[in-house]
């Protein structure tokens, strides 16, 4: 059989299943099927509507390094064209600071040193740790990368040898300390603890760097963002529509069978059979359904994900914020489960949402109930001067699957990369690259380059 006459099930409507399907159309492969089980494509890029316009309750931002974005851009026809970003800062206690400002002679010897250890940071990650910014895991355990490169909008395919990348998969906080550069931490906690990803002391460097490279990192720091006037969502909704197989939507898959060279999916009790899956929903879950194999159920157990909890609100009358907000304070791991950020999306508007963002898991301590982060949160935007008159909706994602340092050091990435194909199954989505839309999406590009 000619491959592009392969049909396809791709099992998930978020960024990672659409942008395979796209790519997958691109290179003449046009007998597939998305299978979504929500009602609406976009996974946690969901964008509701409250009194006429959207907000945001998973992916915000974006920008110029993302490239895979940018080709679903073009494709669907979207732009962003959203409002523009801007933040202020808190302590703990409500009081406004600015954690970078040198107008506090104080401040200055130590943002000195922060500025010399973020440069040392940019000169390893250019020549100590070459291939540090591949999009995806494979070899990094073995000091090597394969994959595509986002350094130019071309992404090339680069491979090569790098003994140094082994440092990767030691968590973040170690890794700034092997390379004499702990403040770095600094920087990256805005863009990384408070958008839901983990501690510095419990998640890999590897997922760090890989989401936040250098070049992201600054674009993040000095807020030359992306937003989207329809939100994240309309991205993949635009996509979805100009595909030639649009996704099919509330699609209860309860079996997957793979024998006789075929995938059986049973979808809504109806039996489909296809030559080839690709998974991009959690595979924390895949064997609740699949014929998972030993080495699946193995190798999917290992994955864990952070419990982050987004609260859609409105403020009560004369308190609306002019400006989103972050409380560094709230990122350290002793204020787990308290408000790390809340977002304001729509300037000079008062009657709009609000959404607050926290964490409440750490590995290495019991899990914060959801409650008591739901009421430390309100109790936190009452204590910033920004009470909650009502929520409106509650968001409790599975969000950011990961391993860790044990895991990524013994070779997960490399053994589940290994299995690609195998049995008529490719694995992608968030844990094979990383849990923002640009890294999941750019994997399923890659995926597409590699297999079809």
């Amino acid at each position: 059989m000619d491959k592009h006459n392969w049909k396809i099930c791709i099992i998930g409507g978020g960024p990672a299943g659409l942008a395979a399907a796209m790519y997958l159309e691109q290179k003449g492969y046009n007998n597939y099927e998305i299978l979504e089980k929500e009602d609406h494509v976009g996974g946690k890029c969901f964008s509701p509507t409250y009194k006429g316009k959207r907000y945001e309750t998973g992916a915000i931002m974006g920008c110029d390094s993302y490239y895979a974005i940018h080709d679903m851009e073009l494709f669907g026809g979207a732009i962003h064209d959203g409002p523009k970003l801007n933040r202020e800062y808190k302590r703990a206690d409500g009081k406004r600071y600015d954690p970078f400002s040198v107008k506090k002679f104080w401040q200055i010897p130590h943002l000195l040193k922060l500025k010399k250890q973020l440069g040392k940071l940019k000169e390893l990650l250019e020549t100590k740790y070459v291939g540090y910014d591949v999009n995806g895991h494979r070899g990094v355990s073995e000091g090597k990368y394969d994959g595509y490169s986002p350094a130019t909008s071309e992404r090339l395919h680069v491979s090569g040898k790098n003994p140094n990348l082994k440092d990767l998969a030691l968590p973040f906080r170690d890794f700034l300390r092997l390379n004499n550069i702990p403040l770095v931490e600094e920087v990256w906690v805005g863009p990384y603890t408070s958008f839901g990803y983990g501690y510095f002391d419990e998640i890999p460097a590897a997922y760090v760097l890989k989401y936040l490279d250098f070049h992201t990192a600054m674009e993040f720091v000095n807020i030359r963002l992306w937003t989207w006037n329809e939100g994240t969502q309309s991205i993949f909704e635009k996509v979805n529509v100009k595909l030639k197989n649009p996704a099919t939507l509330n699609a209860n898959i309860t079996k997957v069978e793979r024998k006789n060279d075929q995938v059986i999916v049973t979808v809504n009790n109806e039996q489909k059979t296809y030559d080839k899956v690709i998974v991009t929903s959690p595979l924390q879950f895949l064997p609740d359904y699949f014929d998972a194999t030993d080495e699946e159920k193995e190798l999917f157990s290992k994955i864990d994900y952070e419990r982050y909890d987004v609260l859609a609100t409105t403020i009560q009358k004369g308190h609306y914020p002019k400006i989103s907000c972050y409380i560094f304070d709230n990122m350290k791991l002793e204020r787990i489960g308290r408000l790390m950020v809340f977002y304001h999306r729509w300037k000079d508007e008062e009657d709009q949402i609000i959404t607050t963002y926290t964490l409440r898991k750490h590995r290495n301590q019991p899990e914060i109930p959801y409650d008591t982060a739901k009421n430390n949160v309100l109790e936190d935007m009452k204590t910033a001067d920004t009470p909650v008159d009502k929520i409106v909706a509650e968001y409790k994602w599975y969000y950011f699957p990961h391993v860790f340092t044990e895991d990524y050091k013994a070779g997960w990435y490399e053994k589940v990369e290994a299995m690609q194909s195998k049995k008529n199954t490719f694995y992608a989505g968030e844990i094979m690259s990383f849990g923002d839309m640009e890294e999941t999406c750019e994997y399923s590009r890659e995926l597409v380059e590699r297999f079809f």
